[in-house]
Order: structure tokens, then sequence, then C-alpha cells
């Protein structure tokens, strides 16, 4: 069984925003990937650390 995806609340680096991401807990111990604000539609880049039981997200600008 594969376990539930987490919503990570996090504030849009484009438009201030909060929104939730939806982040695995399980996979690499980091990834990087581009999702687009569900608000202003602006592509973050999203980075994410896994740490034993911890997940960390954060969003970057695409632009940066």
């Amino acid at each position: 069984m594969q376990p539930f995806a987490e919503a990570a609340t996090q504030v849009c680096p484009y438009c201030g925003e909060e929104v939730e991401v939806d982040v695995d807990p399980v996979g690499a111990s980091s990834e990087t990937y581009i999702e687009d604000c569900s608000v202003c539609c602006r592509p973050w880049t999203v980075h994410v650390s896994r740490e034993e039981d911890a997940v960390s997200v954060s969003l970057g600008r695409d632009d940066d």
C-alpha cells in the first residue's frame, strides 16, 4: 500500500498567496521539479528534502 501525499502549506513567491503543495512522504532524499501556482499560474521551482520521517518543502521563482 502506497502512503498518501502530504499537503505542505507554502507562500507563492510571485503572488504571495498561501498555497498547498502535495508531496509524497517517501521518495528520493531530495528532488526539484516545476509546478504552476494554482492562484496566479506562474511556475515555481519546488524543492523537496526528505530525512527519516521529516519532509521539507520550499518554493523558488522559476526566473531566479
